[in-house]
């Protein structure tokens, strides 16, 4: 690897250490559905969102449930002495994009045949304090 790839790869890394996010890749549902729930939570406080998710009737809440732990976890983890409920933490982005599509032959009349296109997607959530998301709305 070249010095100057390896310095951007050092910087990347260095930004990543004060972000909290989880990521889930290859979810078997569509990203189109997955983004219904996602809109859902984008921007609210991680309580209220976890309640939400719990409530939903949607199936892809439970896996965005699921990471949104996943995230507080990695927060409480790198945030030993604050607590949760004091912290005032909330979704800051979730992003949904497209994964793998699995291309599988449904048999059709007459000897034909149609493509289902079986879509995955990737899920990333990020989650930080109120104050600092204000703050960069702000700017």
């Amino acid at each position: 690897m070249g010095a100057r790839k390896r310095l951007a790869a050092e910087k990347r890394k260095e930004e990543n250490k004060h972000l909290y996010f989880a990521i889930l890749k290859n979810c078997p549902t569509s990203p189109r559905k997955m983004r219904l729930v996602a809109d859902m939570i984008r921007g609210l406080e991680v309580n209220k969102a976890l309640d939400i998710l719990k409530y939903s009737s949607k199936e892809a809440s439970r896996k965005v449930e699921k990471l949104l732990l996943s995230a507080i976890a990695n927060w409480q983890a790198k945030n030993e002495g604050e607590r949760l409920e004091e912290s005032e933490l909330c979704v800051d982005k979730i992003m949904v994009d497209s994964g793998r599509i699995l291309k599988r032959l449904r048999p059709a009349p007459q000897g034909r045949a149609h493509r289902i296109k079986k879509r995955s997607n990737h899920v990333t959530i990020y989650v930080d304090r109120k104050e600092s998301v204000v703050e960069e709305n702000l700017n």
